[in-house]
């Protein structure tokens, strides 16, 4: 029976006392830029292409509000755990209240996995756009001093190359855990600053991309089911919602903030949700932007994360005399590279 203790809401709550607990310095805002800046990532530059190019096509934007809606239950439910039991340690301390020790347990270890997982993932994608900012700059690191020992590219000239360790990868973690280290407020300052920077260029590739949707693009919205389960057609549409969901992933991470909160109850709703919303409409915006300035069949294949925003922002521009487009914002994918 041990196994499957619970812990009260008072004693929990008794934890989460200012005495005994964390400073409450977040507010509503910095709880909906926090959501933000956590959901808002690679998954947005990468999947949006894939699941467009391989399943929906331009109805991507539908999957994206499917994928929206079953983001918003979830976040409902920890909104409502987050308000009643404003302590720290998210989905492992509800299981503790309601299921008891050993399902805590696990679930602690399944969070641990999980951002550590997350975090080393972010970190490689980040580590892969700075080989290309250097690269776009003239400059160059050695290529295997950028990979895991897990990893191997095959250049231009066959030759196949085993990573060493990832050096970039291993700095901007660093750099992040001190930050965190440092405290709460003085990382959700940072996080604040990353979020403008991450929204600007969402809202700028967005604004300039609007004025080159060729609507021939979005012609047909739905494409045809190709006669196989999520291969287009109304079952892609839910199969790209399935497979975007990742972009969605890390608005749980509100939650874990509870107890650093100073109006839990209040806050964390609108916190949760008010992410959600707001990713949401840049995701649809994004992905109608993605798909009508350049046919979805042109995603296919990309082969890298940055791909299918390169190739959107290759097609912004002016047709040459020999039939190509010339780019007008080149630097763009620079600044893209950057965030």
């Amino acid at each position: 029976m041990g196994l499957f203790t619970t812990k009260s809401i008072s004693d929990l709550r008794a934890e989460a006392s200012e005495k005994h607990g964390m400073k409450k310095t977040l507010s509503t805002g910095a709880l909906i830029a926090l959501g933000v800046g956590v959901v808002i990532g690679a998954g947005l530059f990468s999947i949006t292409g894939i699941a467009a190019a391989d399943y929906a096509g331009p109805a991507i934007v539908i999957s994206f509000i499917i994928a929206a809606i079953g983001c918003a239950f979830a976040g409902l439910c920890y909104a409502e755990f987050a308000s009643s039991i404003p302590v720290a340690g998210s989905a492992y301390t509800y299981s503790y209240a309601t299921m008891g020790e050993f399902v805590a347990w696990i679930i602690g270890w399944d969070l641990i996995l999980e951002y550590a997982v997350g975090a080393s993932t972010i970190a490689s994608s980040w580590s892969g756009y700075f080989y290309e900012l250097l690269h776009s700059l003239g400059f160059s690191l050695q290529r295997q001093l950028m990979m895991t020992p897990f990893e191997t590219v095959t250049m231009p000239n066959g030759e196949i190359l085993r990573g060493i360790i990832n050096l970039p990868s291993v700095f901007i973690v660093t750099v992040m855990s001190l930050i965190l280290m440092h405290g709460t407020k003085g990382s959700a300052r940072l996080n604040n600053v990353i979020v403008v920077l991450k929204v600007g260029i969402v809202l700028l590739f967005i604004f300039i991309g609007f004025h080159y949707i060729d609507k021939s693009n979005l012609t047909p919205f739905i494409p045809a089911n190709q006669g196989s389960f999520g291969k287009f057609g109304w079952t892609g549409i839910f199969r790209a919602a399935g497979l975007i969901f990742f972009a969605y992933m890390g608005f749980d991470a509100v939650s874990t903030t509870a107890q650093e909160t100073k109006n839990p109850q209040k806050s964390m709703p609108y916190g949760i949700l008010g992410s959600l919303l707001i990713c949401t409409i840049l995701y649809v915006l994004f992905a109608h932007v993605l798909t009508g300035v350049a046919s979805y069949k042109s995603f296919s294949g990309a082969g890298n994360d940055l791909a299918p925003v390169a190739t959107a922002i290759n097609h912004m521009g002016t047709v040459g005399p020999n039939g190509h487009i010339i780019p007008a914002f080149p630097w763009l994918n620079r600044i893209i590279m950057v965030a």
